[in-house]
């Protein structure tokens, strides 16, 4: 029988033994049998590590929610410090899921979601404490409606089975917008707590935001041709993915 390679051994020795208990079915396809091999313990899959990282995103929001709203400069530095380390796990959930070989589609469900609460949330404890001047509302604004656009092309794209690959102006568009957002959660609080109150920590954190927002921009026009193009191509049948139909031509 044909294991996928990202299906782990004691995965595939579960699944093994669900298929002799005559509780499962034999299957055919990477794809199919790589549902069942993540299906087999759903509870399992919350506590691997890449997933704990990815659910750590989430439960840091209300602790960030609670250190903005108390309005001292030793909380906002706190928020600044939670929310380098909830983005910082942005990055090592993917990685160790591909080391590791505990890719699932639930950790592949979780993490844009898990970001963009994390975002979504910053983002209007910011606006909402007065932390934004009018200037940078229209940033945070593009920055928002992105996120909504993205979320709808995937959960579109998903229902054709079609994935949306991040590409790499996109990384470098969340690397720029979770410094901003870092950055203005400290403020200037947190420069003259830290006795660094010459440098302008809002300014620049709002020069970086304006950066994320022109980025988001671009990705985000990139995405939704990206979508069209989906949309608009000739409907592919299962039979003819499956290749016993001729597909329509291109």
């Amino acid at each position: 029988m044909f294991w996928p390679a990202e299906v782990n051994v004691p995965r595939r020795n579960r699944v093994l033994r669900l298929l002799a208990s005559g509780s499962g079915k034999w299957i055919v396809g990477t794809g199919d049998f790589r549902r069942l091999a993540n299906a087999v313990n759903p509870r399992e899959m919350l506590t691997d590590l890449p997933n704990l990282l990815t659910l750590s995103r989430i439960a840091a929001i209300p602790l960030l929610v609670g250190l903005v709203a108390a309005r001292y400069p030793v909380t906002d530095f706190v928020a600044c410090v939670v929310f380098g380390a909830a983005a910082i796990t942005d990055y090592f959930d993917g990685k160790l899921a591909r080391s590791r070989r505990q890719q699932s589609d639930l950790g592949r469900m979780l993490d844009p979601i898990a970001d963009k609460l994390l975002v979504g949330a910053v983002l209007m404890m910011l606006v909402g404490m007065g932390r934004l001047s009018s200037f940078a509302l229209y940033p945070a604004i593009v920055i928002m409606l992105r996120e909504i656009l993205v979320s709808g092309l995937r959960e579109y794209l998903a229902g054709i089975r079609i994935g949306l690959p991040v590409t790499s102006l996109a990384k470098w568009k969340t690397g720029f917008q979770m410094g901003a957002l870092g950055t203005l959660l400290a403020g200037d609080s947190s420069a003259r707590l830290l006795h660094l109150g010459f440098i302008p920590v809002s300014i620049v954190g709002e020069g970086m935001l304006w950066v994320a927002a022109v980025l988001t921009l671009v990705t985000g026009w990139d995405y939704l041709l990206a979508g069209l193009h989906h949309a608009s191509a000739p409907k592919v049948t299962e039979a003819q993915a499956r290749g016993t139909l001729p597909r329509p031509p291109a």
